[in-house]
């Protein structure tokens, strides 16, 4: 029997060093199809698929959210919780730059900086996760408490209706 194949991104590499399980999938990437084409794809719900999202503060400080495919993030919220003025998303240029991951493929694993994690929430309820891999197509199931452990996520409750 032959194992799957998938990319060795710098995020496998990351989860293999921590020792944290995980199943691999591959689906066909589409430009803006975000969380809820991949989880459709995958035939999961897409409130299991989290989304990574590179933010930064007025102060053009980088920070990472995961959130729920089927939510989006108050920035208004985050930033009164993180004691900023502003967050706002960053260009994919930067996103780029801190993560080391082209935007639809961005993972919170084996990022070129180190910032600061948040984590919904109500992500960490949950059974399992699919999580970005890495690369645009890739995505990788996982025990949401990985996140705590690996990350150091800090659980907040930021999320609003997508």
């Amino acid at each position: 029997m032959t194992r799957p194949r998938f990319p060795v991104t710098p995020a496998i590499r990351f989860l293999r060093s921590k020792q944290v399980d995980f199943h691999a999938f591959i689906y066909s990437y589409a430009d803006h199809g975000g969380a809820r084409q991949a989880a459709t794809e995958l035939s999961i719900p897409v409130h299991r698929m989290v989304k990574t999202l590179v933010m930064e503060t007025e102060d053009l400080s980088p920070l990472m959210v995961l959130m729920h495919g089927d939510q989006a993030v108050s920035t208004r919220q985050l930033a009164r919780v993180i004691g900023a003025k502003k967050v706002l998303p960053v260009r994919p240029e930067k996103a780029l730059h801190c993560t080391g991951y082209q935007v639809g493929g961005i993972s919170p694993f084996g990022t070129r900086m180190k910032m600061p994690v948040f984590v919904q929430a109500t992500i960490l309820e949950l059974k399992t996760i699919y999580i970005n891999g890495g690369k645009r197509g890739f995505i990788v199931e996982i025990d949401p408490s990985a996140l705590l452990k690996t990350l150091a996520a800090i659980p907040v409750d930021v999320a609003t209706v997508s």
